[in-house]
């Protein structure tokens, strides 16, 4: 079982440098390596799985605090360069190219239309979804 739990925690740790998670596969690798260390002396597996996921979420709520998202300085974002992917009708979202993915994002300015492949800035965020608007009109921009 411990090579299962090794197994899982590099799995998890390797999604990350993948797809970023915001750290949260990184937490739960490493809950995955404890629970590979106690299965040593701990051989009940439902048991382990309950111990990964209480350990799993109690990481991911102890480190939010050290973990800053990129871009985010004080609650307010700095300007930062992102490429759409498709056009963002205004008032509608879209897809822009942002951190080395692909986010959902909307113009500021909601009367606006962007158009794809145009630089922007990233400017807020909502949720998931972020703000942006184009390069030729972006500072200075405030929420």
């Amino acid at each position: 079982m411990v090579l299962i739990w090794l197994l899982i925690a590099l799995g998890l740790i390797a999604i990350e440098l993948v797809v970023p998670t915001a750290f949260v596969s990184t937490v739960m690798g490493v809950a995955a390596l404890g629970v590979a260390a106690l299965s040593l002396v701990f051989p009940w597996v439902a048991g382990q799985i309950v111990v990964w996921m209480l350990a799993s979420v109690g990481l991911a709520w102890g480190t939010r605090r050290w973990v800053k998202l990129s871009g985010v300085k004080n609650n307010h974002w700095d300007p930062v360069e992102a490429e759409t992917l498709t056009e963002i009708p205004a008032g509608q979202s879209g897809r822009v190219l942002y951190d080395g993915g692909s986010w959902r994002a909307l113009c500021a300015d909601e009367t606006q239309a962007i158009a794809p492949d145009a630089k922007v800035y990233v400017v807020g965020r909502k949720g998931t979804t972020l703000l942006v608007v184009p390069q030729i009109n972006a500072l200075p921009y405030t929420p």
